[in-house]
């Protein structure tokens, strides 16, 4: 029978699930491919510790050249995550002939198109469906399931961290800085959550997500990104009166050409203000989702462990075995029969403009801490109104005997710029104590 032979770089918490399941679900796999799957190599910096599995039958190494390298590896599983060296290792594995999987989001945002081209010219194979959302195939749906659409919008909680928190603070009223504690107690979040609670992680994927949507090169670095750290239970609890809740949201959508003929892409990443009523603010804890929308197919929505070993090491060995299905051991033919990883062909891929945040238009939740006394509510609807920017709801949250109160509004939509350009002036007024929280309010048709 042919056998796929695999090496795993990273015996992590990720790469342990993979090496379980290779292991594990050998026979079930066989069943489904025809051909073996076999776990030959693996590499970790520390060798020395109990993996909680029998790796008696794979070669150990501490050095990932080892198994880039090896003559006896066809297909290289990169767990180790980050820019580098995780890069270089994935680089020589295209140059010796190997087919390449991934969970590595940031590799994948930073630096995917330029190993796309480096596979094809080696006729090999890229999958990092576990890059995104973990266990959810939302890749694969988006380049194969809906593949006959003009995609319309992409929407995306993408990453736990965040939902847990934000259903914490929603759930037992308690403050961010508490949860987060707790957070990273119960190991949703690292020591340093930076990356998680400001956004980064969600933009990488979403760059990823529109990039495939929309024909685009990925363009990480021209997400508008905003995290959840400024957002108290106050807010959570105002929002949730008014029909709404916050989730930590990607969003993605094509915009037609601007006076110059340039077509243009919207990507930001942001608190939003959900209504309460849609299926994207019924996901709470830890769970993801992604809802992408197309002309013919109109909404579809995936939901489930964005994260973890099970569900992200499942995701992991699908993108193993899809590319096992179409190669032979130590052989890359049949690999034009895969769909493209971004799902356009290369030639059809080109680089789309990015829609300035200043142009995007959104309806806008305000929260001010004013002065409680006469005409200043007045002059802040006087400045909104300078910009063309009309309320929807209006609340003042009374409180005995302090001096400075918050105000909350709703606005009716308008363009980011003239949010901005009225926010500079309002928070010159000496009656606006603190700084404005500003959060972007989305309706669903699903």
């Amino acid at each position: 029978m042919t056998e796929v032979r695999v090496g795993i770089l990273g015996l992590g918490t990720i790469g342990l699930g993979v090496a379980r399941i290779l292991i594990e679900q050998q026979t079930l796999m066989t069943k489904r491919l025809g051909k073996r799957l076999r776990l030959v190599a693996a590499a970790d910096r520390d060798l020395d510790r109990d993996f909680g599995l029998d790796l008696s039958g794979v070669r150990l190494s501490t050095d990932a050249n080892d198994v880039v390298t090896a003559d006896d590896i066809d297909l290289v599983v990169e767990l180790i995550g980050g820019y580098e060296p995780a890069r270089s290792f994935v680089v020589t594995a295209i140059e010796h002939g190997k087919h390449v999987v991934t969970a590595n989001k940031a590799l994948i945002a930073k630096h995917g198109d330029d190993l796309f081209v480096q596979a094809a010219a080696n006729n090999v194979a890229i999958g990092f469906e576990a890059a995104v959302a973990g266990g959810i195939p939302c890749l694969k749906a988006m380049r194969e399931g809906v593949a006959a659409n003009n995609i319309q919008s992409v929407y995306g909680i993408l990453n736990g961290t965040c939902n847990f928190i934000l259903t914490k603070m929603e759930n037992e009223g308690a403050n961010y800085a508490d949860v987060l504690k707790e957070a990273q107690a119960l190991g949703y979040a690292e020591a340093d959550p930076t990356f998680d609670v400001e956004g980064i992680d969600t933009a990488h994927k979403l760059s990823i997500l529109a990039a495939m949507a929309f024909g685009s090169f990925i363009k990480f670095d021209e997400v508008f990104t905003e995290g959840i750290s400024k957002i108290s239970a106050a807010d959570i609890e105002a929002v949730a009166e008014l029909g709404y809740r916050i989730k930590l949201l990607g969003i993605a959508k094509p915009h037609g050409e601007n006076a110059e003929g340039i077509q243009q892409i919207e990507m930001r990443v942001h608190p939003t203000l959900v209504p309460l009523a849609t299926q994207i603010a019924q996901v709470s804890d830890s769970y993801n989702a992604v809802m992408i929308s197309g002309d013919f197919v109109e909404h579809t929505v995936y939901i489930g462990r964005g994260a973890g070993e099970r569900p992200t090491a499942s995701a992991v060995v699908a993108d193993i075995m899809d590319i096992a299905r179409v190669c032979k051991q130590g052989q890359q033919d049949g690999v034009e029969y895969l769909a493209p990883p971004m799902g356009y062909v290369a030639a059809e891929r080109k680089s789309i403009a990015t829609l300035p945040i200043a142009d995007v238009e959104s309806e806008y939740y305000l929260r001010l801490m004013v002065q409680d006394k006469p005409g200043v509510i007045a002059a802040v609807t006087s400045i909104l109104a300078d910009h063309q920017i009309s309320l929807e709801a209006m609340q003042q949250k009374e409180r005995d005997e302090v001096e400075v109160v918050p105000v909350i509004m709703l606005t009716h939509q308008t363009t980011e710029g003239n949010l901005q350009a009225a926010m500079l002036r309002i928070t010159a007024l000496k009656a606006v104590e603190d700084e404005v929280l500003i959060l972007r309010k989305e309706s669903f048709d699903a």
